[in-house]
């Protein structure tokens, strides 16, 4: 009887411990900048990226000039790579709507699994690459704030 307990104690505490870290970075994994995952030229395959909507903030009462907000949707098949890239310049928040993917980020030590409903966001210091490594497609819904410089690269992921 104790036996058992202990068992359903441990299958609880290991369920619990691993959807904490759902979507992030484990606190105990996290590391400065550039120490994490590191970079790789994996171009982009098999990865949708299509902008559904964006406002100049210049032209709205923030008056944030220089950047515009952005709505994207990316659909990455089994197997897609989303590149690596920074988000230094460019804030942003991915939801990910259906299917699993994997990111690579440069502050971390272990790979990070983000899952439908999961939010990730990209801030100063994040540099990162993504990975379908499912069966399935994923897609995610991409908010950013994009500098007006880097329009020749509006397709940056």
């Amino acid at each position: 009887m104790i036996m058992k307990a202990l068992q359903i104690a441990a299958a609880v505490a290991a369920i619990f411990s691993v959807s904490a870290f759902a979507g992030e970075c484990p606190a105990d994994k996290r590391v400065a900048d550039g120490k994490g995952q590191q970079m790789v030229t994996h171009a982009a395959k098999g990865v949708t990226d299509v902008v559904r909507a964006s406002t100049d903030l210049a032209n709205e009462p923030v008056a944030l000039k220089g950047r515009v907000f952005r709505l994207r949707e990316l659909n990455i098949e089994p197997g897609g790579i989303v590149p690596w890239h920074s988000h230094n310049e460019r804030p942003a928040m991915i939801y990910i709507v259906t299917g699993e993917v994997v990111e690579y980020a440069s502050s971390c030590a272990v790979p990070i699994v983000h899952k439908a409903g999961d939010v990730a966001p990209e801030k100063n210091g994040t540099s990162h690459w993504w990975q379908n490594h499912g069966t399935v497609a994923s897609k995610l819904i991409s908010v950013d704030l994009f500098p007006v410089a880097d329009k020749m690269h509006e397709k940056m992921m």
